[in-house]
């Protein structure tokens, strides 16, 4: 058993997301709460190829434990050759493979959900990876291709057969994308038909929700993804509803704007998308999602659109905070 699940934990993941879950965000994740991390997917071509770029997605440090590096591809040697490199590399708790991403570019290869409607591949696949590296594999993988062809439990089987040790199902199809709600009927009847655990996936934004899923359904955990990028505290919100069955205070508008500003000199200090300039570009879609959770959050947006260093970002947080601060602002902050 994945250690995480002992004792009846029911462990927190950080869902993995291409463009959020970076180094950096999985830390200030980790520090709100998030039990477990699962890295950004990569390419096993690229990191066959030893390609830098490729495999700077995969570092992580010892704080962020445990956590998996998460694999896309259809080749069961390609990959297998890749989980070993990362393992030599990096020592990760485990190796997830993504059965899921329904991104076209990725689906084009034949990867991510693609494999949902070829489960004799997908099984080759998963198989020669869990047979080639001496850490857990697990899985994730969405409820079907599209609505006509739900295969979830059928493949939950099938990858438990094969040897992995975890399957984290997202409640949606390929087709339907991020749209439409999740079918958790589904993901409880993947809980049921294995005896690994499974981590459900899908419209987790509480403690309430967490709290509901655990109660109604026989998953073993949940994933939250786009729900943190907007508030990485719903981690621990939703262990402090787990323990008390009441909300906790949520973040002071202080509290967010400390960790937007961390956050941002965290990315340029990384290194990871050049310097400064390049830095805060790539940080826009960031803050976008950062500026839902605070009063105002249209005006930030058109200010974050075009945000090219730290000092803007020192100067609309103090023009933000000093307005959230004065009463006879309110007005103008809840615009």
């Amino acid at each position: 058993m994945l250690p995480w699940f002992a004792n009846d934990k029911f462990p927190l993941y950080l869902a993995p997301m291409a463009g959020v879950t970076d180094f950096v965000f999985r830390r200030l994740c980790k520090e709100l709460g998030a039990d477990v991390m699962v890295t950004e997917f990569v390419s096993a071509e690229g990191i066959v190829c030893r390609d830098d770029r490729t495999r700077k997605y995969t570092e992580f440090d010892d704080a962020q434990r445990p956590v998996g590096v998460q694999l896309f591809g259809a080749n069961g040697e390609a990959m297998a050759d890749a989980a070993r490199k990362i393992v030599d590399w990096k020592r990760p708790d485990f190796i997830d493979i993504n059965f899921g991403c329904p991104v076209n570019k990725v689906v084009s290869k034949n990867g991510g959900s693609s494999l949902l409607r070829d489960c004799p591949l997908l099984t080759r696949v998963a198989g020669t990876v869990a047979k080639a590296v001496d850490v857990p594999v697990t899985a994730k993988i969405r409820i079907g291709w599209d609505m006509e062809n739900i295969n979830a439990v059928t493949i939950s089987r099938a990858l438990e057969d094969c040897g992995m040790q975890a399957i984290s199902v997202h409640g949606r199809t390929r087709s339907q994308g991020y749209t439409g709600e999740a079918c958790w009927n589904t993901i409880d009847a993947c809980a049921a038909a294995v005896s690994i655990p499974v981590i459900g996936n899908g419209d987790i934004g509480s403690g309430e929700d967490v709290e509901k899923r655990r109660r109604e359904t026989r998953v073993r955990g949940v994933m939250i993804g786009r729900a943190a990028m907007k508030n990485p505290w719903v981690f621990q919100e939703a262990k402090y509803y787990l323990a008390h069955g009441t909300r906790p205070a949520p973040a002071t508008i202080d509290e967010r704007w400390h960790l937007i500003r961390r956050h941002c000199a965290l990315a340029l200090e990384s290194g990871r998308y050049g310097g400064e300039r390049t830095t805060l570009q790539a940080m826009r879609s960031r803050l976008m999602a950062y500026s839902r959770g605070l009063p105002g959050g249209k005006h930030l947006r058109v200010r974050f659109s075009s945000v090219e260093s730290l000092a803007e970002i020192e100067d609309i947080a103090a023009e933000h905070l000093s307005l959230t601060h004065d009463p006879a602002a309110e007005a103008i902050c809840a615009a």
